[in-house]
């Protein structure tokens, strides 16, 4: 510990500066384990003579003669690691490349000199922390203590406090080591915590105590240390511990984290685990000098947020009793979006999908996606002229039934303000919160699909939530959880939070469990922005943030713009009943347009004058749109956006196609999809299922039901079409019966043997199968999104078992049944839902189809006038189509089906679960292919009804023959067939009793049910099903049935058709399989003519 006399002719203040730092290195050692060190690099660099013995002019002389004094260093108690091959992960010296300014390196040795020169010259000249530390030195500071503080800038320590007394000095390691650390955690919990004391509510009800961890005092600090300099410099993090301004007051430092943690903006990243991403955000956020806006940002964000505001001001004066669910208190909302809009363009974003909720969209609508202003006004009037008085010409005018204009969607290239251009989309949804997030999602994945958008870094979603709902939804969750799912992942979604700080009427208090309602976010680590929504610079600057950070790292964010909600829940509530001291606050409350403009004039950015101009050029334009809106019509491109170019509506003809396939090609992908690659070793059990469909292709014969469904989704992809198949264990099938995605047994690697249709030629994922997540809302509010976009594909959803799409009954409901009606939003959509009742008891054995039959919109007493295949429009004039096939030609024909017309409607189909391996549920490859040789083939396309196997005539008209030998018809549809068709052989009654298959119950085949009653005239009409009565389809055909016994040509008894099942009940089946047995033959026995319950 002597001081060392230094080499003749070498550089004082290098030689002091130098010797600091060794001794600060020895300080370490005796301060016996209060810091573990591992070996400097600078001490090899002592012993490396040619480092320090080059020509005068770039070697400082200084180093040599330190370089004893450096060898006498010893390290090995504090270097466990140094024999080993490699520093410990975390613990690894940080190259010479990585550090800043090496005091030892000759460069910054002339660097420091020229740096001293400039401070002796101008002590304001040099950087805050080198001038500190040449001001400690000038004051005679030690030389130990001297290094205490540069060695704590490379650590991450802080500033000892300096004694200049011998007998303090060594202490003075410890003392630094200990106010370093709690420096530091004093930071961190700023960071972690200081979102706590953000001034976000404009209404200033929050009652707010500062958390201990943010007081200063615990961390040991009084005021009297508020003018002391502390070293915060860490390596490798950013902000405020950053290596770049090691030097600062506790004053100062206590000052920053305040502004930054603790002003408008409330910064929620620390629970990231991700280091990287938070020293991104860090590096953004603790900004020393934030760049302010420039008066003609200001003037942009002004003209905004004067258009957000007298938007719901001049509807408020023009229409004081409609509601609207304006946007008031969150005005800052529009200027904040159109910034993102801006900040997206700018980094290379084509295309928002937007979701969002009843408040503020008209807003939105208006002044954000731009709909035609005109056209909100004429809503709030009359709404669009009917049918037939439309100015469109040669194109559909079907109008549907509508909806409210607080739920409709629209979409509009807009210009940005930098120059760029942006396809918006909003997507229509009903008042059910939250219910549009996945649709927004799925059609947004689908976008990047189709435009090759890789990375996700051209096609965004953006979805809009309110407070009580995106912490108590618990779609929310879903589409949070999805968010990272390959299959499902859109490179990250901007979730905007419109924080009314109350849920409809109830208080965050009693609406959720958590201090934010934004806190379900942070499970999966992604950062969460709170904003006083008063503050329109500090949304405008969160927005930007959010999506630069979309963009950088493609996963979610969320912007949480805390507001309040001038009126109730719309517009004619009153919410003095329930927050009376809220609502006393808001009526005395200053807009935030107001606050604004007076700000501007008081900081002299603009004159009063000015902003009275830009507020008379928003309202002169309001004014002019709204008077031009008495004669508005809609145009075709306003109620047909969602139409697809070439797509038919359901007031045009689209004829009829077939739907099989040419032998050859059936053969040629045959062969192709049942051939696993040389060197792929699958499950034994899997290769036998191949091989045997390989047998099914070269013979064809025996094609059962996986096969049918692979032809038609190979044949639909060598066609060009997408295919896309999702649910829970899709890939294998719930029943073990796909195997679409094959595991190599050693290696684990996957295979989908369709995806060889295309090989090279199409995107992989063209063929499309994946397993989901354990959701059925949020997964199939997706893939009806995905099936949105693009109508050149067949999209499917598999639900585990039927009955569990019950959990997507709001999909079912709200988006899939009556989409087109309200929102003319065709889809294509194929739910597939296994159905039958095999003793699996009450959850496993219906898909509850009574209710996807009671939303036909089919009228049971009318028969359409036109039922003939070359002018026939049923399925176009319904809203979707339920079918329950029983072969798997017929399932084959169904899919192709759904892609081969001019419109899109959604299909369900009541899938078999039992079927799936029935020996005599197969059919023959010829049934497959585009030639139909005689009247019984299933060939050529989809048969509605399958007619009694010992029938030979499909004729409809008087050709027909007539059976006058039949005693009993029986109808049914589904598996219950062939139990039908068995106890029918055992009792050999081919003759006597026939079975009649609908397939599809909506829309009714009502001309293919009207020939085979006139088929068998003597015959008692029977309805079998396996359901209770009150369940599966007779309640649906049995008024059916009785408009067509009213027919002339049929003439029947209105209640001649008997009922042949379970008896009513409350669950879906028994638990008891020896129940289920029973049941099962007593309907049956029924349905056949052995004591038919009436």
């Amino acid at each position: 510990r002597s001081c060392h006399a230094r080499a003749p002719g070498s550089s004082p203040r290098r030689f002091r500066i130098g010797l600091a730092i060794m001794r600060r290195h020895a300080a370490q050692r005796v301060a016996g384990g209060v810091m573990r060190v591992v070996r400097p690099l600078w001490t090899n660099a002592f012993r490396s003579a040619p480092t320090f013995l080059a020509p005068a002019n770039a070697t400082p002389r200084w180093a040599a003669a330190a370089a004893p004094f450096a060898n006498r260093l010893s390290f090995a108690p504090w270097r466990p690691y140094a024999a080993a091959a490699s520093p410990p992960p975390g613990n690894a010296p940080t190259p010479n490349s990585a550090m800043q300014d090496d005091f030892l390196s000759g460069t910054s040795a002339a660097y420091l000199e020229n740096l001293e020169d400039q401070y002796r010259a101008d002590p304001s000249s040099v950087p805050p922390s080198w001038a500190s530390f040449l001001r400690q030195m000038d004051a005679g500071v030690s030389g130990a203590e001297l290094s205490e503080m540069f060695s704590a800038a490379k650590q991450g320590g802080a500033a000892p406090a300096m004694s200049y007394s011998p007998a303090a000095s060594s202490a003075v390691s410890s003392q630094t080591i200990q106010e370093s650390m709690r420096l530091l955690l004093l930071v961190r919990a700023y960071q972690v915590n200081g979102h706590s004391m953000a001034s976000l509510d404009p209404l200033e009800l929050d009652i707010k105590t500062t958390p201990v961890e943010l007081d200063p005092a615990l961390y040991g600090f009084t005021e009297n240390d508020l003018d002391r300099e502390f070293f915060v410099g860490t390596w490798r993090m950013k902000g405020f511990l950053s290596e770049d301004n090691p030097v600062q007051t506790l004053g100062q430092i206590l000052k920053r984290l305040k502004e930054t943690y603790c002003g408008n903006i409330g910064y929620e990243y620390m629970h990231i685990q991700d280091r990287d991403q938070c020293n991104w955000l860090r590096e953004r956020i603790e900004t020393q000098w934030p760049t302010p806006y420039s008066k003609e940002r200001k003037k942009v964000l002004l003209d905004r947020l004067a258009w957000s505001d007298m938007f719901e001001s001049f509807l408020s004066n023009k229409y004081t009793a409609a509601k609207r669910f304006g946007l008031e208190g969150c005005e800052t909302l529009i200027p904040g979006f159109k910034e993102a809009i801006d900040k997206a363009s700018e980094l290379g974003v084509e295309s928002l999908t937007i979701g969002m909720p009843h408040r503020g969209r008209l807003n939105v609508l208006a002044n954000v996606v731009r709909k035609p202003l005109q056209s909100i006004f004429n809503e709030f009037k009359a709404g669009p002229k009917p049918a037939g008085q439309s100015s469109a010409v040669g194109g559909s005018q079907y109008t549907g039934s509508g909806d409210v204009k607080y739920h409709l969607g629209t979409s509009y290239d807009r210009p940005t303000l930098r120059g760029g251009r942006m396809h918006l989309s909003l997507v229509a949804n009903p008042s059910h919160l939250e219910a549009v997030n996945t649709v927004v999602i799925g059609k947004t994945r689908a976008k990047q699909f189709y435009e090759n958008d890789k990375d996700g870094s051209k096609h965004i979603a953006v979805l809009l939530h309110g407070d009580g709902a995106f912490s108590g939804q618990g779609i929310v969750y879903e589409t949070l959880d999805m968010s990272q799912l390959p299959e499902y992942t859109i490179g990250g979604t901007l979730h905007i939070v419109v924080n009314n700080q109350v849920a409809f009427t109830t208080d965050p208090k009693y609406s959720r469990s958590s201090p934010y309602c934004t806190d379900v976010a942070k499970g999966i680590n992604i950062p969460v922005f709170h904003v006083n929504g008063d503050d329109v610079e500090a949304v405008a600057k969160v927005f930007e943030l959010a999506i630069e950070w979309r963009q950088r790292w493609k996963t979610d964010v969320v912007v949480d713009i805390v507001c309040y909600r001038k009126y109730g829940h719309n517009e004619i509530d009153e919410p003095m009943f329930t927050q009376p001291l809220m609502y006393k606050t808001i009526k005395k409350q200053v807009s935030a347009l107001d606050k604004y403009s007076k700000k501007l004039v008081a900081d002299g950015t603009f004159s009063g004058d000015e902003i009275t101009g830009v507020k008379q050029a928003v309202l002169d334009t309001l004014e002019k749109e709204f008077k031009d809106s008495g004669n508005y019509v809609p145009k075709p491109r306003d109620w047909l956006a969602s139409h697809w170019q070439g797509f038919k509506g359901p007031d045009q003809l689209s004829k009829i196609k077939q739907t099989g396939v040419k032998m050859e090609t059936l053969k040629k992908i045959g062969d192709s999809i049942t051939t696993i690659p040389a060197g792929f070793t699958p499950h034994r059990v899997v290769k036998r299922v191949y091989d045997a469909r390989k047998q099914m292709i070269e013979s064809g014969e025996g094609v059962d039901w996986a096969l049918a469904e692979a032809l038609a989704f190979g044949t639909l992809l060598e066609e060009g079409n997408h295919v896309r198949l999702s649910g829970q264990d899709v890939e294998r099938g719930t029943f073990s019966h796909r195997h679409a995605l094959l595991h190599d047994q050693n290696t684990g690697a996957r295979c989908v043997p369709l995806r060889s249709v295309y090989g090279d030629s199409k995107p992989h994922n063209f063929f499309t199968v994946s397993n989901s997540s354990l959701s059925e809302f949020g997964v199939l509010g997706f893939e009806l999104g995905y099936s949105l976009e693009n109508p050149n594909s067949l999209v499917l959803w598999e639900a585990q078992f039927g009955d569990f799409a019950n959990s997507a009954q709001i999909i079912i409901d709200q988006f899939i049944s009556s989409g087109e009606a309200k929102w003319l939003r065709q889809t294509g959509l194929t739910l597939l839902l296994p159905h039958g009742y095999d003793g699996q008891g009450p959850e496993h054995s219906s898909c509850r189809v009574e209710r996807y039959l009671q939303m036909s919109d089919e009228d049971p007493t009318k028969i359409p006038p036109d039922m003939r295949l070359d002018t026939r429009t049923q399925i176009q004039e319904h809203n979707w189509q339920i079918v329950n096939v029983t072969t798997p030609a017929n399932y084959f024909h169904v899919l192709r089906r759904q892609v081969h017309r001019e419109f899109r409607k959604p299909l369900i189909v009541v899938s078999p679960k039992n079927l799936l391996r029935h020996p005599k549920c197969v059919s023959p490859l010829d049934d497959f292919d585009d030639e139909e040789k005689n009247a019984t083939e299933q060939g050529i396309r989809f048969k509605r009804l399958i007619m009694d196997k010992t029938a030979t005539s499909r004729a409809k008209d008087d050709s027909l023959p007539i059976d006058l030998g039949a005693k009993r018809v029986v109808f049914c549809t589904g598996k219950v067939y062939y139990e039908l068709d068995a106890e029918r052989e055992t009792n050999g009654t081919e003759n006597e009793v026939k079975i009649v298959r609908i397939e599809q119950l909506s829309p009714f085949p009502w001309d293919l049910v009207d020939r085979e009653l006139r088929r068998y005239p003597n015959a008692e009409p029977v309805w079998c099903q396996e359901e209770p009565m009150n369940m599966g389809a007779f309640s649906h055909v049995a008024p059916r049935f009785q408009t067509l016994f009213k027919q002339k040509q049929i003439s029947r008894p209105l209640d001649q058709l008997r009922y042949a099942g379970r008896a009513p009940a409350a669950s879906t089946a028994t638990g008891y399989g020896a129940v289920h047995a029973e049941e099962q033959v007593g309907l049956v026995k029924a349905a056949l003519g052995d004591g038919v319950h009436a």
